[in-house]
């Protein structure tokens, strides 16, 4: 069912060890449909990896008030996890490819949000 939809709707977990770490990757789904599900597989977690949609549309369906982007920060922050990525996703889809512009007008408006929300931007990596 995931595939045909093209979604992820159940937690899956990785797991695999460091010299110095023991680490469990869980893929939680971003599908509002299955956010019980995500908020399992976040309770669990000491770092979150946010995945943003760079995409003209995207990004700003993301960011707006009832978007996933920034439900997903809150929860994260609520749930207790205090460690942060964020991923720009899909910026070859950006207009021009890989658009510097707009990966820093999403680094400012995600930054700024996830200020509000409590974390410490200046902690937090953007990976394009």
């Amino acid at each position: 069912a995931e595939r045909e939809r093209g979604i992820t709707i159940d937690i899956a977990l990785w797991k695999f060890e460091t010299t110095k770490y023991y680490c469990t990757v869980i893929d939680a789904p971003g599908h509002r449909d299955f956010i019980k599900n995500m908020i399992t597989g976040t309770s669990q977690a000491d770092c979150a990896v946010l995945i943003i949609d760079s995409t003209t549309g995207g990004f700003e369906a993301g960011i707006s008030k009832d978007g996933q982007t920034r439900e997903h920060a809150l929860l994260a922050f609520t749930l207790g996890v205090k460690q942060m990525i964020c991923c720009c996703n899909k910026m070859d889809a950006t207009t021009p490819k890989y658009s510097k512009a707009r990966y820093d007008e999403i680094v400012k408006e995600v930054s700024s949000y996830l200020k509000k929300v409590g974390y410490n931007p200046d902690k937090i990596p953007f990976v394009p």
